[in-house]
């Protein structure tokens, strides 16, 4: 029987122990995984592979030898409880062994759980699982969790009190990275949050949340877009000595601004825009980087990045002859007493 995308978080969940197997398939690998190791953990409980009741069985193992699967699903294990026979990355050519274990199974005997890679409707292997009366077959999608995946990824964090700005931000959070990033940031959030009672905020979601790349440059970023030149010399000494190159530092600079300017320009205001931004934005820089779209509006914004795609194709002419550290600091001192004005 085919399980819809719909159902199938709730049947990950809580899966029905009576019945033969189930065949996730689909293009996302970590997808997958964590979606098998979740209806394996609820089928069996957490004692369940330590007391042997998890069969593994890889495909290239059962192509070998294809009378391992029914031996396995009807074995008797030493201890008592749900059993499980696991088979990983099973191919079409697994159809025939996969058919004989399914159609001998009989109550009581282990249920058998399918991983297979992107599967065609023609596939043999769906197939056999759609059309069984006691096994489903389900796809998993690259589509972003719904609020319901978002919701019981943090019950099982231990994560219950939840604002609503940091839903959001979560949300957008849950769509960025890929569930097997967002499932350790949860947890890294629930460790953050160990012993406080208050309500999970969008400070705390922005200092549990994978950092950018460009995280060394937001001093001097900030510092620009905040008209604060006197600072840039100080900060600039430390990015050479760091060493930041000229061209990576007005790169920075470009996105960051681009940015700014994005926000400005959205039409339903700069928070609409911010809010948009992707990579999310979290907490204090959320708040920061609107306050500087605000203050500068799109029209300067349009001459910040135009002063920026000038430095840059200086910065790559072959004539260029002046030192090009001090060609961008020049650059960033012009930006923030633009801001200024």
């Amino acid at each position: 029987m085919k399980l819809s995308t719909r159902d199938a978080p709730g049947y990950f969940a809580r899966p029905e122990p009576g019945r033969t197997g189930l065949l996730i398939y689909g293009q996302d690998a970590m997808r997958i995984a964590l979606r098998r190791q979740e209806v394996i953990a609820a089928l069996i409980g957490p004692a369940g592979e330590d007391e042997m009741r998890l069969t593994r069985i890889p495909a290239a193992d059962l192509r070998k030898d294809p009378a391992m699967l029914l031996d396995a699903i009807k074995a008797q294990g030493f201890f008592p409880g749900p059993r499980v026979v696991f088979v990983e990355e099973a191919t079409d050519a697994m159809t025939p062994p996969i058919t004989d274990a399914l159609s001998e199974w009989a109550e009581g005997d282990a249920q058998v759980i399918v991983t297979a890679g992107a599967l065609k409707a023609s596939s043999k292997l769906r197939k056999l699982f759609e059309g069984h009366e006691n096994a489903y077959a389900t796809g998993i999608y690259d589509d972003p969790p719904s609020r319901q995946e978002i919701e019981a990824t943090l019950n099982k964090a231990g994560l219950t009190g939840v604002g609503t700005d940091a839903m959001t931000d979560l949300t957008a959070l849950a769509r960025d990275l890929d569930p097997g990033d967002f499932r350790q940031t949860m947890e890294k959030l629930a460790l953050y949050k160990l012993g406080d009672d208050a309500p999970v905020t969008s400070e705390d979601i922005g200092a549990c949340a994978p950092t950018s790349t460009e995280a060394d440059l937001d001093d001097v970023l900030n510092i620009v877009a905040e008209a604060r030149s006197g600072e840039i010399g100080p900060v600039m000494k430390k990015l050479k000595a760091q060493g930041v190159q000229p061209v990576s530092l007005c790169i920075g600079a470009t996105r960051h601004f681009r940015a700014l300017y994005t926000a400005a320009s959205d039409p339903g205001g700069a928070a609409q825009g911010i809010a948009r931004m992707r990579p999310p934005i979290f907490g204090r820089r959320r708040d920061r980087m609107l306050r500087q779209a605000q203050k500068w509006g799109a029209p300067r914004l349009e001459q910040a990045l135009s002063l920026l795609t000038d430095t840059d194709l200086q910065l790559r002419s072959a004539g260029q002859s002046a030192p090009t550290m001090a060609l961008v600091e020049r650059t960033l001192i012009r930006l923030a007493m633009l801001a200024a004005r």
